[in-house]
């Protein structure tokens, strides 16, 4: 009975999902193809159909508008994919509602805005709009912004406060949902918790 006992003992533990090699790689192949699925059709494939990527006369006649939407479509493709990144190596799972992460990301571009990817979705619209002066393009912008804006308000917010409770309320009390702090917010009961 006693090396029955000590067999028991000596079994090693099943990985816990936090550190599990399995989960990391699902989460890291799902938010790839999300990335491609969700921003790729949003912030690539829809813009393209309304305008077909074709170049107008810039907006009020200001050609440096064009260099303006330039930067946007770049800062908002790097701030996409750092986002998407965290859900996958930080949060152990996906953007999708169908593998949703294990943790709450609030690092990186999430210590600035709690939405980053939204906000990084409409600014490579606006990008868009503004390098080849289609206001469609524009108008498309404001709805994919509307559509989000109701989507994180119905759907999101209340679902990571059913999910992670304090931890998202203090996330969302110093982390607003759309226009990004100047500083980036530090939770300081990290470190008590590390």
């Amino acid at each position: 009975m006693w090396q029955a006992g000590r067999a028991i003992a000596m079994t090693p533990e099943p990985p816990s999902p936090s550190h599990d090699p399995i989960r990391r790689n699902l989460a890291l192949l799902g938010t790839a193809l999300f990335l491609i699925l969700a921003p790729g059709c949003v912030a690539g494939l829809v813009p393209w159909w309304i305008s077909h990527w074709q170049f107008r006369a810039p907006f009020a006649g200001y050609a440096p508008l064009r260099v303006i939407g330039v930067v946007l479509i770049a800062a908002g493709a790097c701030v996409v994919v750092d986002s998407f990144a965290r859900f996958a190596l930080q949060g152990l799972g996906t953007p999708a509602p169908v593998f949703p992460t294990l943790h709450l990301v609030i690092k990186g571009f999430y210590r600035y805005v709690r939405n980053p990817m939204y906000v990084a979705v409409v600014a490579v619209i606006l990008g868009q709009a503004l390098l080849f002066g289609d206001i469609r393009v524009f108008e498309y912008a404001l709805f994919a912004w509307l559509v989000a804006h109701l989507f994180v308000r119905t759907y999101e917010e209340p679902r990571l406060r059913k999910s992670f409770g304090a931890e998202y309320d203090r996330f969302r009390a110093n982390v607003p949902r759309w226009i990004p702090r100047l500083t980036p917010w530090r939770d300081n009961t990290e470190s008590r918790h590390a």
